[in-house]
């Protein structure tokens, strides 16, 4: 079957169109902006700095105002909605920073994730664990104390604690090792193989095109270029404006 056969077929899951947003009125960070995403997929959002992929996300989340174009989740809008709605929806979304309760334990912090189906913790808090090996050796650590990796594996852990149906991950790798990097895009590569669907914002284009179902080129709040992974890995004009040397 051809990948627009599949794509016909494939239930969408979490769709922008259009969309107009910022973080102050009259000042725009996405112009038009529109993103689809269907169950089973990796998206992954790459672009320069300052192209608006941190913002498109926060949009699908609730996290700013929408000023036009629409944003669904299974054919209903979910413009407006807060975050909690959108946790009880089977929406997850981990930030790039602040993403994890400094002062409290590992399983307090996954017991946060999880505080609207606290009946479903032991279950959950298995799968996570089983997830993140190392998250089960330091569960009782304070997660302020750990390292820049194991905070986002907890990050990425405690937004699994609803057991969503999508994910939202805002620059997972930032600010890690190139082994710690590696070990993030394996980890969502597992996220996604237990049937968890993701958007992701990354810097690091060419590790996140080699993952991803299909990709986003954003840049000025617009989307530029959008194909599978794999063809905006090789496509010319993305590796001159975007790679450069990282796709080599």
């Amino acid at each position: 079957m051809s990948n627009a056969a599949n794509e016909s077929t494939t239930e969408v899951l979490l769709e922008a169109k259009d969309v107009t947003a910022g973080y102050t009125p009259g000042v725009n960070i996405l112009n038009n902006c529109s993103l689809t995403l269907r169950r089973g997929e990796i998206v992954g959002i790459i672009g320069p700095n300052g192209a608006g992929k941190s913002t498109l996300l926060k949009a699908l989340f609730g996290l700013l105002s929408v000023q036009s174009g629409s944003i669904t989740h299974r054919g209903e809008s979910i413009v407006g909605k807060h975050a909690h709605e959108l946790v009880e929806r089977g929406i997850g979304y981990v930030p790039q920073r602040d993403n994890v309760f400094p002062s409290l334990t590992i399983m307090e912090n996954l017991e946060m994730g999880i505080y609207l189906k606290p009946k479903q913790f032991r279950e959950r808090a298995d799968f996570v664990q089983n997830m993140f090996p190392r998250l089960a050796e330091r569960r009782s650590q304070r997660a302020g104390s750990l390292s820049g990796g194991e905070r986002q594996m907890l990050a990425m852990g405690r937004a699994l604690m609803m057991n969503p149906e999508v994910v939202l991950l805002d620059e997972p790798s930032a600010g890690l090792s190139p082994v710690l990097q590696d070990q993030v895009f394996v980890r969502t590569r597992e996220i996604n193989k237990a049937g968890v669907s993701v958007v992701m914002v990354e810097q690091n284009a060419r590790r996140c095109l080699q993952i991803c179902t299909r990709g986003y080129v954003l840049d000025q709040g617009t989307n530029a270029y959008t194909d599978t992974g794999e063809k905006l890995l090789h496509d010319p004009k993305v590796i001159e404006l975007y790679l450069g040397t990282l796709a080599s």
